[in-house]
């Protein structure tokens, strides 16, 4: 399929052709949510820990007489039922990951791209380089294009006068094309790609 490209200026800049077999598949719901439930599974930190009874700093004496005070027959301070106390079944630190085959991953990403192009929330860059950093020259550029919450993938590297003036605006992600992801371009309204970003998915998906 044929795109417009266009400039960071809205103008055109010639079109540029999308090959079906990535950007033209009919997107699968499922396989997404797979996707982006292993993203969020494998960022999780997994340092939650909780202090059993035998490493909580209490008296291991028993607390009182067995009769003749009222009160149960506790040989312990360190039961999980008294303030202070260890904690029964609490988490231990571990891996939250999850298995997806990498063909799964893969095409999933294919998919991804494949709903933004279906939604007509696809846009392609001609290049994403500017003069000087300037966040308000930048933000007013990206407004003309309609990018008002966007991810914007560029190529190998992303430019960096662009980078430090995108980065304080809202809403808008960069991302050289390395990083591309399927939760990222999900979260976002639209999906902006620059021609080397197209270039080089066709390289990675050959």
């Amino acid at each position: 399929m044929k795109m417009d490209v266009q400039k960071l200026t809205a103008q055109k800049a010639g079109s540029i052709e999308l090959p079906d077999d990535i950007f033209g598949l009919d997107p699968r719901a499922d396989l997404l949510h797979r996707m982006v439930v292993w993203q969020l599974a494998k960022r999780r930190a997994g340092t939650h820990k909780t202090k059993t009874r035998g490493e909580v700093n209490r008296t291991g004496a028993k607390w009182g007489r067995q009769k003749g005070l009222g009160r149960a027959r506790h040989g312990s301070r360190k039961s999980g039922i008294f303030v202070g106390g260890g904690k029964a079944h609490g988490p231990k630190p571990r891996s939250h990951a999850i298995g997806l085959p990498k063909k799964m991953r893969a095409l999933a990403l294919k998919y991804a791209l494949s709903a933004k192009v279906k939604d007509g929330s696809l846009v392609v860059l001609e290049s994403t380089e500017v003069a000087k950093p300037k966040t308000k020259a930048v933000k007013e550029a990206l407004h003309k294009l309609g990018l008002e919450n966007a991810l914007i993938i560029d190529g190998r590297e992303v430019d960096e006068n662009f980078a430090r003036a995108a980065r304080n605006i809202p809403n808008i992600d960069v991302l050289p094309v390395q990083g591309i992801n399927v939760y990222d371009i999900l979260r976002r309204d639209k999906l902006a790609l620059t021609k080397a970003a197209v270039e080089a998915l066709q390289e990675r998906f050959q």
